[in-house]
């Protein structure tokens, strides 16, 4: 694929994109005051879901992501490195390389307080909630920092239909009122709350999460779990940190 060169940047694969790339870049200003790396995590996670969101194939939203790279790397921003960071971070597996290498030139601009930070997450309890048979599973996954303690507690809730087709994925940064919630629920009657073995969510997510192939799913409606739904346009957002947290289960 040509690369066509203009004045105005760098060399980018999908030059009709160079204003949604600047558009980024002009966004990322604002990443490194956010308070610490499950908010950046969250702030990338959802400009990368927009992107997948729109690619009408696998091969459009690689390109994509090559560019995005390229613009952030051309920018030199430190919030351009901190988006780059986190993309190495957390972002598709293959970006994930060339993200740590562009942001590695930019080792001159200042890095925000949290960039040690990014991905460096353990998984803790995993819950099972059951509110009735037509509303599926809700998968609740516990995560930490490395070596922070309770600091930045949060949790990824994903809601899998019938086939484990996800229908809703949310991240949870309120770990302990989200349960307190759901505990209250249960004596309500309402749902069935219990521990649920770690290594079995992980499968259930990993193959629920898979992120598009092509011939198949991408694109505007690419199709979730086993191929056979469309995945909503509402998951898009978590959905690069939502594969992030899925890999580091058993």
């Amino acid at each position: 694929m040509n690369a066509p060169r203009s004045s105005a940047g760098p060399a980018l694969m999908l030059p009709g994109l160079r204003e949604v790339y600047a558009a980024y870049v002009r966004e990322a200003d604002a990443l490194p005051a956010l308070p610490g790396p499950v908010e950046a995590e969250a702030w990338t996670s959802a400009r990368l879901g927009a992107l997948e969101a729109a690619a009408p194939d696998a091969r459009t939203r690689r390109a994509a992501l090559a560019d995005l790279i390229t613009s952030l790397r051309a920018a030199a921003t430190p919030g351009a490195r901190g988006f780059l960071r986190a993309l190495a971070a957390i972002g598709p597996a293959e970006a994930r390389r060339g993200a740590g290498r562009a942001a590695d030139d930019l080792d001159a601009v200042p890095a925000a307080p949290w960039e040690g930070s990014l991905g460096r997450v353990v998984p803790g309890q995993a819950w099972l909630i059951q509110e009735g048979p037509l509303d599926g599973d809700r998968l609740v996954c516990e995560f930490r920092y490395a070596d922070e303690g309770t600091r930045g507690l949060h949790a990824l809730a994903v809601r899998l239909s019938h086939g484990d087709v996800p229908s809703e994925a949310v991240l949870v940064g309120d770990v302990p009122a989200l349960m307190a919630a759901a505990r209250q629920a249960m004596q309500a009657e309402l749902c069935v709350v219990q521990p649920y073995d770690a290594a079995i969510v992980g499968r259930r997510l990993r193959a629920a999460l898979a992120p598009s192939v092509p011939g198949g799913r991408g694109g505007s409606s690419p199709l979730g779990g086993g191929g056979a739904e469309p995945l909503p346009q509402e998951c898009y957002p978590v959905m690069a940190l939502a594969r992030h947290r899925a890999e580091l289960l058993p």
